[in-house]
This record gives C-alpha cells, sequence and structure tokens, in this order.
C-alpha cells in the first residue's frame, strides 16, 4: 500500500519558485526559510524536494475543498455575506503546537495527523467554486505559500470567471513569493501570530519575514486583513499585544485586525480556551493604538458589537454580523458611510479595486 509520501510523490511537477544552488543543489525561495535543498532533499515544509537538481512541487490536488461564508476565513471588509470557495494541500513551513488545522498542515510531520488526498484540476477546481455560487477562491487550510505554484494556477482560472483570488496565510514570505503572486491575488490574511521574536522562532519560523510581508502586502494594494489568535499564556500580556497593535498602525490604520479566540487543538488540546472577556480587552488595546477597525470573533454573541464594522468617523453601524452571519449591509454597493460619507476601505463591490 502506498504512503503518503509516494501519493504526494505522485502528484508533483516541477516548481518555479527556487534559484540555482551549487552543483545539483536549489534554493527554494516560497517561504522565508530559503531552504537549500541538496539533491535528494526536501525543504522544511517536506513538500518542496530536489529529484535530479529539477524543484518538484505539490500540483494536482486538494486535501480539502467546500464553500464557506468569506466571514470565516476571516475576511470583514469584502464582500459580507458572500461565499468563498476554500481549497487547500498539505504542509507547512511552522509547526505552531495550537494549530487549528494540523490535520493537513502538519500531515507530513505528525503520522497522527493526515487526510486524504483527491486528484484536481484548476478548471474543476473553479467550475466547483462557481456552482456553489462563491464570489472569490481561497487558498487556506495548510500554508499557501508552500504550494504558491499550484495556486496560481487555480488563480487564473478563477480570474477568468470573474471571481476574486486569495490567501489565508502565516506570512512567512520572501520578497520574490510575493512578487510571483501579485498579479493574480485580490485578497490576503495574514495571521501575525504575536510580536515576539522568540516565540516565533519557537513556533519553526522568524517574526520580520512576516512584518515585511505585512509592509509589502500594503504597499502592493493587496487587500489585506490581520488575524492574532489570543492564547492565553502565550501572546496575551498587554505588553505584546500594545507593540503589535502600534506596528499595525505604523503600516495603516485602516488595516482590519482580528483578535480570535483559541479554543484547545493539537498539543494543545487541553488548554484553558480564550474568554469572550480576555477578547474584548485585547481589542481594546488595538482601538487606544488607533485601529479604527478592530473585531473580536471565534466567541459567536459574546464579544458585544465586535463582530459588526462601525464607522469610525460617526459610529453608525455598517455591517451588522452574528458569527458568520450577516443581519444587515449598510456598505452593499457603495463604499461610503451613508450617514456621515467617510470612506470606508474595503472590497465592498465588483467596482473597488
Amino acid at each position: 500500500m502506498p504512503t503518503l509520501a509516494d501519493t504526494l510523490a505522485a502528484h508533483t511537477r516541477d516548481g518555479e519558485l527556487f534559484e540555482a544552488g551549487r552543483g545539483t543543489s536549489l534554493r527554494c525561495v516560497a517561504c522565508a526559510h530559503r531552504c537549500l535543498i541538496a539533491e535528494g532533499g526536501e525543504g522544511v515544509c517536506k513538500v518542496r524536494v530536489n529529484r535530479g537538481g529539477r524543484l518538484r512541487v505539490p500540483w494536482g490536488y486538494v486535501a480539502g475543498c467546500q464553500s464557506d461564508p468569506i466571514e470565516k476565513k476571516p475576511f470583514f471588509h469584502v464582500h459580507p455575506g458572500s461565499r468563498a470557495f476554500s481549497f487547500g494541500m498539505l504542509g507547512c513551513d511552522l509547526h505552531c503546537a495550537y494549530c487549528q488545522n494540523w490535520i493537513s498542515s502538519q500531515a507530513i510531520r505528525d503520522p497522527e495527523a493526515g487526510t486524504p488526498i483527491e486528484p484536481a484540476t484548476p478548471a474543476a477546481l473553479v467550475r466547483e467554486a462557481l456552482d456553489a455560487g462563491a464570489r472569490s477562491v481561497v487558498s487556506t487550510y495548510n500554508e499557501p505559500l508552500i504550494t504558491s505554484e499550484w495556486a496560481v494556477a487555480v488563480f487564473r482560472e478563477a480570474r477568468q470567471a470573474g471571481l476574486l483570488t486569495g490567501f489565508v496565510s502565516n506570512g512567512h514570505a520572501t520578497p520574490e513569493v510575493l512578487r510571483y503572486l501579485a498579479p493574480w491575488i485580490d485578497i490576503f490574511k495574514v495571521d501575525l501570530k504575536g510580536f515576539d521574536a522568540a516565540r516565533y522562532r519557537a513556533l519553526g519560523g522568524r517574526l520580520e519575514p512576516v512584518i515585511e510581508t505585512i509592509r509589502t502586502l500594503h504597499a502592493m494594494g493587496t487587500w489585506l486583513e490581520l488575524v492574532t489568535l489570543v492564547v492565553p499564556g502565550l501572546n496575551d500580556s498587554e505588553a505584546e499585544l500594545t507593540a503589535l497593535a502600534a506596528f499595525i498602525v505604523s503600516v495603516s490604520p485602516d488595516i482590519p485586525w482580528h483578535v480570535t479566540a483559541f479554543h484547545g487543538r493539537y498539543r494543545m488540546s487541553g488548554s484553558a480556551p480564550t474568554t469572550p472577556r480576555l477578547l474584548m480587552w485585547a481589542a481594546e488595546i488595538g482601538r487606544r493604538a488607533g485601529l479604527r477597525f478592530v473585531y473580536a470573533g471565534n466567541a459567536p454573541g459574546g464579544v458585544g458589537g465586535l463582530e459588526s464594522t462601525t464607522c469610525p468617523g460617526c459610529d453608525a453601524r455598517l455591517v451588522e454580523r452574528d458569527g458568520y452571519r450577516i443581519l444587515r449591509n449598510r456598505l452593499a454597493g457603495r463604499t461610503r458611510c451613508p450617514e456621515c460619507e467617510r470612506v470606508i476601505p474595503g472590497r465592498w463591490s465588483d467596482r473597488d479595486v
């Protein structure tokens, strides 16, 4: 019976995100690890491999796909109430003990993880998205940076069909992969896991590349929303959250910041969940720092108005939410507050760019 490694090896093609090394070695530039991969070796992610001096990368399969409310990604400033067709592969360049998608992201590292894969083509995925009534196609579930070539192939088809395209990513990127993605991507969610360099190293990455990714995406004009999973006792200190919020403000106070609740998963399954009170406190730190759009998630109904979009000019409630449900949307087809005419940044209609 073929192993998972055998199955994945049969679903690869030559990659594009690499530089030549010495001899037959290759330098992968899909993520900030910049792995130098010797002949027969693999990157940190374990899915980008050197075979005969050629970089082979994941291709032609999905480990999961479904139509979700776009608020679940979460994107709150992109076509509220629309459907996002989500697809993902296997693998990640980090190894977070509290990963919420560990079944797919840690499948190659952890024998307890893993999920069946299904052959797929970009055209078939886009047809499925259209059949589901989706308005966007989003690469998610695993870390999409390490499967960027496949994502771009899907996004090419999606663009031709008039769909928005997006990433849900840890942001541990390189300038090269962001340039590669730029022509084909509309919206990008970065999981900013905290603001402590040592903790990022413990997760298997570095904070600085994530900071640079956020700056670069904003400068490129890609619509950007940030999420911080607030884990009690790990990244919930006032000092860290204050520094994190101040950084976001330094890029733009208009970037939406979602503070979301941790629920025990993976190697931290016995840990206490994040309380609504802690989320509301974290959100207040963001507002005090000067952020105009701060949201609290994964605690529906328990965080007051922090699930809804409010005008920073006149406090009018513009998009009212209950969890992933849209109760009222006053921005449908427009980009300005109907009360004070303030521009509300986002992708509210097909005309927004």
